[in-house]
């Protein structure tokens, strides 16, 4: 941690479940068979992309999702997922795992405000990177400033970026508060904020840990616990959007969002500004002296 305001999570090794069904290794190894030859049919109809962008990245997410032998379940929304282009949205999930970021392109693709690091990540980051992502330096606070004024900008000009306010991966099993740098893009950009809600379960309707991207394992490390996953599904709640002008200031519009998500997984929590201090307890007067 370079800084205080670094965002860090206390989820590990320990969050994670034991006894998740698996597949065989023979699985496995078609599963990552399959993702590889899903990235090279992305690099060969990279100028495709120029003639129906929507339409075949969200293929390319989908058959990512495939690969790993991930089901979605998405849960309302339609206003949101038939939606015509040109109309800019700031996108916000809770963050568990490098998953989200295919899920919420699968939905609708769309650039992300991703942490510097993704951009040299395998497979992953060169779908980032060509979905036009900014890339926010969270090492050096300076340069945040420009990085929100550029995010603005992408928002008012009829972007939808994906953002993960939290900061950071959290195990599914908790979550971490959303921060509010990223919101006050949104007021400025005049636009909305949706919410989406993600959770990872079994097949069974069991929620599992196992797809988190959590402490200091690797990417590859995370890839091959998600691949030997047996029925793994995710779950995506599309929130209703909040709409631009109906929070005050960004502390209100990060808490509206973060209620939204945590009421669409059954964990409602009141957001910190309006939780209300208990009363002190006044010390009992002492009593009289008796009288002489």
């Amino acid at each position: 941690m370079s800084h205080a305001w670094m965002p860090a999570s206390p989820c590990g090794d320990g969050c994670l479940n034991d006894g998740d069904p698996v597949v065989g290794f023979p699985r496995r190894v078609l599963r990552f068979t399959a993702a590889i030859l899903v990235v090279l049919a992305a690099l060969l109809s990279a100028p495709l992309l120029l003639v129906a962008p929507r339409r075949l990245a969200r293929l390319i997410f989908r058959g990512m999702l495939r690969a790993f032998g991930v089901r979605l379940d998405i849960r309302g929304g339609a206003d949101f997922l038939t939606a015509p282009a040109g109309r800019g949205a700031l996108v916000v999930n809770n963050h568990i795992s490098w998953l989200d970021i295919v899920a919420i392109n699968a939905l609708r693709p769309m650039r992300a405000l991703a942490k510097k690091e993704i951009a040299g990540w395998p497979v992953l980051g060169g779908l980032v990177r060509r979905g036009g992502s900014i890339f926010l330096d969270r090492e050096r606070l300076t340069t945040l400033p420009a990085t929100m004024a550029e995010l603005a900008g992408a928002l008012r000009s009829g972007s939808l970026v994906s953002v993960t306010p939290e900061g950071t991966t959290w195990c599914g099993l908790a979550s971490g508060p959303f921060t509010t740098a990223t919101f006050q893009a949104a007021i400025d950009g005049g636009v909305p904020v949706r919410p989406i809600a993600l959770r990872y379960r079994l097949a069974d309707g069991r929620e599992t840990s196992r797809p988190a991207f959590i402490g200091p394992e690797s990417l590859i490390a995370s890839l091959r616990r998600v691949a030997s996953l047996r029925g793994l599904v995710l779950e995506v709640h599309i929130c209703p959007e909040i709409a631009p002008g109906r929070a005050e200031n960004r502390r209100e519009l990060a808490a509206l969002a973060e209620s939204a998500v945590h009421s669409a997984l059954g964990t409602v929590q009141i957001p910190a500004q309006q939780r209300r201090r208990a009363p002190r307890r006044q010390p009992a007067p002492l009593a009289s002296p008796p009288a002489k």
